[in-house]
């Protein structure tokens, strides 16, 4: 279900040039040669080539409103077409096809007065359900967008992020109140399609569709960016920096640990994800790692597990939606 080439990234500077741009998806490559201390050439030329090749893909996503994670039952033979239907919702974050309990997985956005329409009404009548979970978000931890895989160091992080608009509005869900459901105005719209398309197209290209001066889109996409409205995100598949083997992890603690293993998860560079849910287990996370045996190590062996209860284990078989982009073969 996934279409990789890992062998297009060709050594351990394409996997740092990549994880710069999952920090800044509109970073210069002048910043991020600064900021590696890599001749500034050589920088676009690997950039550049991971851009065209589609292995790495940025676009932006307009948040929607308080993230929902959602677990589906599929009749046998529908978990495909179930986690494609999610995937193009355009509320969708994520959405992955699993092994065990729960056939598929996904995030979306949902304004907390619509949470029952989507739990009684729009997700019982997507054909091939069985059966459905949800699971309001109530607190993100990490989210993709601050996942950099462990490449790059504290200096490199903080060159990267600085005077970045997304940096001074974390993706927190404590954001959304201020605008959750509130209405984006036509050439702000017109702005955000536009970068879902290339999150790196220039402020002179985003000016002429959204009809606007080339200093009013700038000065639109900085306030979006900063008010958190807006995330601009390289989208790649994990197997890009040699972590092949991607699972969700349902963890249930005493109560009085959640903070301290949520803490403990999101200090591991193979956490993608992680987030506090309702249900009976409190913590979500989405991980990679370069094989099977790593991912067991992790599930057995972490100095975290002394204070969970439980950990449930599902693989990911394939994804058919990352940060906000629907992969390549469902486009179009």
């Amino acid at each position: 279900m996934d279409a990789s080439h890992p062998g297009l990234v060709a050594d351990s500077l394409d996997r740092r040039i990549i994880s710069a741009l999952q920090i800044d998806g509109r970073a210069s490559w002048h910043r991020v040669a600064t900021a590696f201390g890599e001749p500034e050439r050589t920088v676009v030329r690997r950039g550049t080539r991971l851009l065209d090749s589609g292995l790495v893909r940025i676009g932006a996503m307009m948040v929607r409103g308080r993230s929902t994670v959602i677990g589906v039952r599929c009749a046998p033979g529908q978990a495909r077409v179930v986690a494609t239907a999610l995937a193009r919702r355009p509320d969708c974050v994520f959405a992955h096809v699993l092994t065990g309990t729960w056939d598929c997985v996904a995030e979306v956005q949902c304004p907390r007065d619509r949470l029952a329409g989507l739990v009684m009404d729009e997700l019982p009548g997507l054909p091939g359900v069985v059966r459905t979970l949800t699971l309001p978000v109530l607190r993100h931890v990490r989210t993709i967008r601050e996942w950099h895989a462990g490449l790059l160091t504290e200096t490199e992080i903080a060159a990267l992020a600085e005077g970045t608009p997304a940096s001074a509005a974390a993706a927190s869900a404590d954001l959304l109140p201020a605008f959750e459901g509130a209405e984006l105005s036509r050439s702000d719209r017109l702005l955000v399609n536009t970068l879902a398309e290339d999150g790196r197209c220039t402020y002179d290209e985003l000016a002429r569709v959204c009809g606007v001066s080339e200093a009013t889109a700038r000065r639109r996409l900085g306030a979006l960016r900063r008010e958190g409205r807006v995330r601009v995100r390289a989208v790649i598949e994990p197997v890009l920096l040699g972590l092949p083997v991607e699972a969700v992890l349902w963890v249930r603690a005493v109560p009085a640990a959640v903070d301290s293993v949520a803490g403990a998860l999101a200090e591991s560079p193979h956490v993608r994800y992680v987030s506090f849910v309702t249900g009976e287990r409190q913590l979500l996370a989405l991980t990679a790692f370069p094989d099977e045996a790593a991912l067991h190590d992790f599930v057995t062996r972490s100095p975290w597990l002394d204070e969970a209860a439980s950990v449930d284990v599902s693989m990911v078989l394939g994804s058919l939606k990352r940060g906000g982009m629907l992969a390549p073969w469902l486009r179009g």
